[in-house]
């Protein structure tokens, strides 16, 4: 099992969970994906499960609330006068999933309240390490630093970091920061997710996100492993 963050909000976390999905389904092993609190989109839309869909093919997902407000999901869940998930309940449904892999995409940072819990609280309640998905530009050292640290000060391992948008030409910030982040973060970058990449079609990502992981960002759950 892995839990995915991101540094802040749109840096990139559902195209890293898309392709880590289809990374590991390239590998033989089959997938699950949780989306626990998805906002900003109207019931019937797709949202960012449909995408994970779209690009690596996982079928296996769940989406446990769905608010229409493009805020904070309790902040959300509170505007449209909708309950508040609980830990228990979000914890238990990832925790019912069958699968080799089961990836588990956060909202926003760290510390968004998902409901009365944060993505934190429910890596401390599953025994799961977070991946960080970080931008590339300025900023990123200090997001990604804090992210870090607040992982480290619960005791939850952190799988690296993933650049979630690496640019077709770097500036210099960018080219420094790839240097940069592991020092300040004493974490790898695990890998970088070329720009633009969630708009292309399925066969041509699937066959290259593999490529653009330096090394595994997980390792099988035994626990949860089943045959290929």
């Amino acid at each position: 099992m892995l839990l995915v963050t991101g540094t802040s909000t749109e840096v990139g976390k559902t195209i890293t969970t898309a392709a880590l999905a289809a990374a590991a389904r390239a590998a033989g092993r089959t997938v699950a994906v949780c989306k626990p609190a998805q906002t900003g989109i109207a019931p019937g839309q797709p949202g960012d499960l449909a995408d994970i869909t779209r690009l690596s093919g996982v079928t296996r997902t769940v989406e446990l609330a769905r608010y229409p407000d493009p805020l904070a999901p309790d902040t959300a869940a509170r505007r449209c006068g909708a309950p508040l998930l609980t830990l228990g309940e979000t914890a238990a449904a990832i925790e019912e999933l069958d699968a080799d892999l089961i990836l588990v995409e956060g909202a926003g940072g760290l510390l968004v309240r998902l409901g009365d819990f944060t993505l934190l609280d429910l890596a401390l309640r599953l025994a799961a390490p977070v991946l960080v998905v970080a931008a590339a530009g300025l900023g990123t050292l200090n997001h990604s630093e804090l992210t870090v640290r607040a992982l480290d000060s619960a005791g939850i391992p952190c799988a690296g970091l993933v650049i979630g948008s690496w640019p077709h030409t770097p500036d210099l910030a960018a080219e420094c920061n790839r240097d940069d982040l592991p020092r300040v973060t004493g974490v790898p970058v695990v890998g970088a997710i070329p720009a633009g990449a969630g708009a292309w079609d399925r066969a041509r990502f699937t066959a290259a996100a593999a490529d653009w992981f330096a090394e595994p960002p997980t390792t099988p759950d035994p626990a949860r492993s089943t045959p290929s």
